[in-house]
């Protein structure tokens, strides 16, 4: 064989060999791709996120959305551990109009009962807070007790003076959207997983009777520090937990998420002790300065 001939066979040789290197390089690419997905998937109640509820929706089936860790080009994956904005949360929007709350119906325990006086105090002044917004608590209703039989011992709120289950008051009151905050009184006797199951069952029944209503739920809030015992199932801790758990839900259903907790709380996750009441006692209901600091989140975090 010339010289020439060998020359070309050696040319060929080698770019089959480049050739079938970069073909065995290409599953390894594949697999750290496929690795960094999952991975954003699994941090996705973990990390804060700015998307509104159906945004997350879509972010949890593909895998690939802003509200999980975002993959770098070099496909690593940030692990951020901040849990103050739980996934899929309403972002900052634009100021509403009082109206924008007239078909508005808050469900809560005694901390919204709070909301509810303070509320219904400030409308002798101001006739168009929250729009004509109508309120359904009672003190110690969780989301397992309001989804008991209603009798004259259990603890359901009253719709015009009748006591009735939350899915036939919000019927009744013919409102559209749903705001509700509960878990206080159900952390203890349910644990985080119950409790939050515990909700999504209750407003699948509220939706039974009004399907076309919007639900946001509102985060659960935090306790002061002083009261935030970590060997009580009732701690800031639990709470964070549940208040994802609740991201999950809003999520897997395409709820709105607001999360009034991240606006109230301190630089410790605790409740800003100004906004509290009863800080030397229970340490979790509101002063009429956390009423406010509540109020200006509802009405700057709507979907858009």
């Amino acid at each position: 064989m010339n010289p020439s001939m060998k020359l070309k066979l050696s040319a060929l040789l080698l770019a089959a060999l480049l050739l079938l290197g970069g073909c065995a390089e290409r599953p390894e690419v594949s697999s750290r791709a496929e690795e960094a997905s999952s991975a954003a998937v699994s941090s996705d109640s973990d990390a804060p996120s700015s998307a509104a509820a159906e945004s997350a929706v879509s972010a949890d089936s593909s895998g690939s959305g802003s509200s999980a860790g975002e993959t770098s080009s070099a496909g690593s994956v940030s692990t951020s551990t901040s849990v103050s904005v739980p996934a899929g949360a309403l972002p900052e929007s634009p100021r509403v109009e009082d109206s924008y709350f007239d078909d508005a119906v808050f469900i809560g325990d005694s901390v919204s009962l709070k909301l509810n006086l303070y509320v219904t105090k400030s409308r002798q002044n101001n006739s168009t807070l929250l729009g004509k917004a109508q309120f359904l608590t009672a003190g110690s209703m969780g989301s397992g007790n309001a989804l008991q039989d209603v009798s004259d011992d259990s603890i359901h709120p009253l719709y015009n003076g009748q006591k009735m289950s939350l899915a036939d008051a919000v019927a009744a009151s013919g409102a559209k959207k749903v705001y509700i905050m509960l878990g206080m009184n159900d952390l203890a006797v349910y644990g985080v997983d119950g409790a939050a199951a515990n909700m999504e069952t209750l407003l699948k029944g509220i939706l039974e009777k009004t399907p076309d209503a919007q639900i946001f739920v509102q985060t659960a809030t935090p306790l002061v520090k002083a009261k935030n015992i970590e060997t009580n199932k009732l701690n800031n801790a639990n709470m964070r937990l549940y208040n994802e758990k609740l991201a999950e839900v809003c999520a897997a259903n395409g709820w709105y998420l607001v999360d009034v907790c991240s606006a109230v709380q301190d630089s410790e996750g605790n409740l800003t002790l100004s906004y509290c009441s009863d800080p030397d006692d229970m340490g979790i209901h509101f002063t009429d300065e956390g009423c406010d600091v509540w109020i200006n989140y509802l009405y700057t975090h709507t979907p858009q």
